[in-house]
């Protein structure tokens, strides 16, 4: 089975990243999140482990299915390609209301709660 490659530190998981995910989910697409193994700092305050374990807790049912994985994967520099090797490489744009989403205010209010 084919899945769709998202990479990020979803620190936190947030509803432009459930956005993102739905774009291919609401085709019947699986998914596989990559979660990018960071330090903790006050960029990314969840350990990779404590984000793999939230994403799979909001996406049970779909992992429970097999429509989404998660893994974590070293912190990396760039995302590269050559040519053509049997998969796309897709932009999504979201619509203003969810291109407007934070993680980081959403970082900063955690903090304050």
């Amino acid at each position: 089975m084919k899945y769709a490659l998202f990479i990020g530190r979803w620190q936190p998981l947030h509803p432009g990243h459930k956005w993102l995910f739905s774009q291919k989910l609401d085709k019947g697409i699986p998914v596989l999140i990559a979660v990018r193994d960071t330090p903790q700092d006050d960029s990314n305050p969840y350990s990779t482990d404590d984000v793999i374990s939230n994403i799979e807790e909001e996406y049970s049912e779909e992992v429970s299915k097999g429509m989404v994985k998660v893994m974590a994967i070293s912190d990396i520099e760039s995302v590269n390609y050559g040519r053509g090797v049997g998969y796309e490489i897709n932009e999504f744009t979201p619509p203003s209301d969810i291109g407007k989403i934070s993680a980081t205010k959403i970082r900063n209010e955690n903090k304050r709660d």
